[in-house]
């Protein structure tokens, strides 16, 4: 049977590929990675509370969810030729309007806005097209892609904080409006659907799935997986700044070890994405998630500056080797066709997860005046995410013994 690669067929345009959406999820995930350094400007300006803004990180993250399986099914029937340019158009548009924001109700609406038709966009539909411009190996390429949105978190935020320092809030968000539609507009437009792919969604017939658990079951277990994972490393994300702020640090020394955690984080989604490629998906997401659940619990107990550079990287570096995982997963144990959907499907609640952590470790923080509740509801979270890939795994190994059919072996999930 002849072997069909894309990567192969066009190698250069298949790396092109990884730069562009490396670039556009950058861009995305900094702007969500940024509400942590508006989050006290703009509370005390407005005499919000610390979990009503924080509702904004939950905001961005319900209309990701919500409108990421919409975009899943259209990329699924349509490609994803033009996802860039709107997503690039739409998030300029969005922080341009967060500047002009005076209310809650204004900060959510926008929010959403770039939410919904920001980052549904640029990442998940765009990280399916990646993955399968790499048929063989995705984890390395697909590991490099996301690490684009750790690459956001680390760099967007630390800019925002020194520009809200010397500027304010408002004039912030006009540079990154103007920063984004200037970066992310031309590149949008070199977005293409893989050759391989293509042939898929246009014979459906042409590639047979063979594998030991149903896609629907596939996307249970992960699903469920993802919600508490999402939690657990939400908290230490939205909250980490504000938290060091509280403690009499200055808002460079916090957003610093927000770039330190989020700069371990490029890496890590990159090893993260090897290590899948060398032991499995499956496996790699559970060893990156161990390192996230035993880390996540220290953050506000940790004392001097060494420490908490150590423990940021640490977790920095885990967290984002589970993000990686989860995109190899999906890609590997769905079909082509349904592989926008699939990765939609389990970013929904990857978002609800996300959001829900970011709004809980506000709210906690409303009720008790500290952060010692909110990361041990981290640290749960991320027992809970721990338990339910234990099952999934053990779950895959026996049906895999009775499915003498299954082409792809243990070690490669």
């Amino acid at each position: 049977m002849e072997k069909h690669s894309s990567d192969q067929e066009n190698p250069r345009y298949a790396w092109l590929m990884v730069a562009v959406v490396f670039t556009i999820s950058a861009l995305a995930f900094g702007a969500l990675g940024s509400i942590s350094v508006f989050l006290k400007p703009l509370a005390s300006e407005f005499g919000w509370g610390r979990g009503q803004t924080a509702l904004g990180y939950t905001t961005i993250s319900f209309s990701s969810a919500v409108f990421g399986v919409l975009w899943g099914f259209v990329a699924d029937r349509y490609g994803t030729r033009w996802f860039g340019v709107v997503a690039a158009i739409v998030m300029s548009f969005s922080l341009f309007m967060l500047s002009r924001q005076d209310s809650i109700s204004e900060f959510y609406a926008y929010y959403f806005l770039f939410g919904a038709f920001g980052t549904a966009m640029a990442t998940t539909p765009l990280y399916a097209n990646v993955g399968f411009w790499f048929r063989l190996k995705p984890g390395l390429a697909l590991g490099i892609t996301a690490a684009g949105g750790a690459a956001g978190q680390a760099l967007v935020p630390y800019l925002c904080g020194l520009s809200i320092s010397a500027y304010g809030w408002q004039a912030t968000y006009e540079h990154l409006a103007l920063s984004y539609l200037i970066i992310a507009l031309p590149i949008g437009f070199l977005i293409r659907e893989s050759p391989w792919r293509e042939r898929v969604r246009l014979e459906p017939d042409a590639e047979v799935r063979q594998f030991p658990l149903s896609e629907i079951e596939v996307i249970i277990w992960i699903s469920v997986a993802v919600i508490f994972c999402c939690n657990c490393m939400a908290v230490p994300i939205v909250h980490l700044v504000p938290m060091l702020t509280d403690q009499g640090n200055t808002l460079e020394y916090a957003t610093r070890a927000l770039l330190i955690l989020m700069t371990a984080g490029a890496l890590g989604r990159i090893v993260g994405g090897s290590l899948a490629d060398k032991i499995g998906a499956l496996p790699a997401y559970i060893v990156m998630s161990f390192g996230q659940t035993v880390s996540v619990m220290w953050f506000p107990l940790v004392e001097g500056t060494t420490a908490l550079y150590l423990l940021a990287i640490f977790f920095g570096f885990t967290y984002s080797g589970v993000m990686s995982s989860i995109l190899i997963c999906t890609r590997m144990m769905v079909s082509p066709r349904f592989a926008g959907r699939a990765m939609s499907i389990t970013s929904f609640f990857g978002w609800g997860g996300m959001g829900m952590g970011g709004f809980m470790g506000g709210h906690f923080y409303d009720l008790t005046g500290n952060y010692g509740w909110s990361f041990s509801f981290a640290s749960t979270a991320g027992v809970l995410n721990l338990i339910v890939l234990t099952l999934f795994y053990f779950r895959l190994r026996d049906r895999t013994k009775v499915t003498l059919s299954a082409s792809v072996p243990v070690k490669d999930l």
